[in-house]
């Protein structure tokens, strides 16, 4: 089965019923969805800083188990250093976990879903599908 990685905006447009997350259910057909280790960190730290009650932190956890998710390896990590020095070296540094989840994306050799390409724009290698 194919997959793709969903950037955090994604997964979240669709947690949240978010009407954007229609831009992204056409390229999910058949697809099995992926999530950056980075992206569940980012997802657990808004349930904890926005104080989410049992029943909503019970329903992301079900989100969360629709998706696979890719953990850190070295060679993710080598990716992130690559992507990170190229682009601060090109005036354009990207934020620390956007590189991990670009990482993540060429490391499994993935397309990535996001809302957000320009945070992505001149990463090498990286397949960005996106309806911003």
């Amino acid at each position: 089965m194919p997959a793709a990685l969903l950037d955090t905006d994604v997964f979240s447009f669709a947690f949240k019923r978010d009407t954007r997350a229609a831009l992204y259910v056409p390229h999910l057909v058949g697809v099995q969805p992926c999530l950056s280790f980075q992206s569940v960190a980012e997802l657990r730290y808004w349930a904890l800083a926005r104080r989410w009650g049992d029943p909503r932190r019970q329903s992301l956890d079900l989100s969360l188990a629709r998706c696979l998710i890719l953990s850190y390896d070295d060679a993710t990590s080598c990716q992130w250093a690559e992507i990170t020095h190229h682009r601060r070296r090109s005036g354009r540094p990207i934020e620390c976990g956007d590189a991990w989840i670009a990482a993540t994306a060429i490391r499994h050799n993935l397309p990535l879903l996001t809302h957000n390409a320009a945070d992505y724009a001149g990463v090498a290698g990286l397949q960005v599908i996106s309806h911003s």
